[in-house]
């Protein structure tokens, strides 16, 4: 993932090694529709769509890999992309009846009407945020890790304690943030608009860290930053701490159909296999104590 890393979206699959780890967009793939909902045709379920038959899903603008492979959700191929599509097959909607369009991370988690049925981008399911939109059931629970690079003083780091003494950055408004302020405390935690400049700031030695989910941990370490380091998982959060969901606009009358949708996935397997395929696992990321 370039850095125009909206680092929810960045990470590797370090044990799927032809990856493609960038792509330019395929704008080809992207349509806008109406706000205004219609119900579905005759080839999909009686579900109320945006769009007659459709079934509009939105991500991020670019979408990186492994979520999504060389920017193009439409092929199916990267994590997120293969959960969208299992969606929708479990709605009833065949690969062809789905409408890609691209959105604006904060804005999708913002109150108001939406141009798309639902929105899949590591959103982190939160209760502020379930006052704006609708979260379906959580498709993915990741953890927050410390990533650095090997000549800097928070590589050494071996515990909370050690962080508290080197300045760690993350994103406003993230799950990333939250974490840190919770177990190393703020007062040498530095806030950027996103992650993409976290990781600039990193880079260019204005910060010793930043905090941001594992996948997309193991893509700076291996994949952008040179000489990169995982110094390890931030404690409380896994086991639950940052689950992803699918956006739904408020009150969308998709959403139970949604969620149930996610849940037949997980407990088939289908989201296990998806996961083990695209993403890595934390097996051997310390939790730092």
């Amino acid at each position: 993932m370039s850095l125009s890393l909206k680092f929810r979206g960045a990470a590797v699959v370090v044990a799927v090694a032809a990856m493609a780890l960038t792509g330019c967009s395929s704008s080809d793939d992207v349509e806008t529709t109406s706000a205004t909902p219609t119900t579905s045709g005759s080839a999909a379920p009686a579900l109320e769509t945006l769009t007659e038959g459709k079934l509009t899903i939105a991500t991020s603008e670019p979408a990186y890999s492994p979520w999504v492979l060389n920017d193009d959700p439409s092929t199916g191929e990267g994590f997120e992309s293969a959960v969208a599509y299992a969606v929708a097959e479990q709605l009833g909607f065949g690969k062809d009846d789905v409408v890609w369009v691209r959105a604006d991370f904060n804005a999708s988690i913002a109150p108001g009407p939406k141009d798309w049925d639902f929105n899949i981008q590591q959103f982190s399911i939160t209760e502020e945020r379930k006052t704006a939109v609708d979260f379906s059931s959580p498709y993915y629970t990741t953890s927050q890790a410390i990533v650095t690079t090997g000549d800097s003083p928070a590589a050494t780091a071996t515990s909370i304690a050690d962080l508290k003494n080197v300045q760690v950055g993350a994103a406003t408004g993230s799950t990333s943030y939250e974490a840190a302020a919770a177990q190393i405390g703020t007062d040498k935690l530095q806030v950027f608009d996103d992650n993409d400049k976290a990781v600039a700031a990193l880079q260019a030695g204005q910060i010793d860290a930043i905090v941001i989910d594992l996948p997309s941990a193991f893509y700076l370490r291996d994949a952008v930053l040179d000489d990169g380091k995982i110094v390890g998982q931030l404690p409380d959060s896994t086991a639950g701490g940052d689950q992803y969901g699918l956006v739904l606009p408020k009150d969308s009358p998709l959403t139970t159909a949604v969620s149930a949708a996610v849940d037949a996935l997980a407990a088939d397997g289908t989201l296990k296999a998806l996961e083990d395929k695209w993403l890595t696992t934390a097996e051997n990321v310390p939790v730092l104590q």
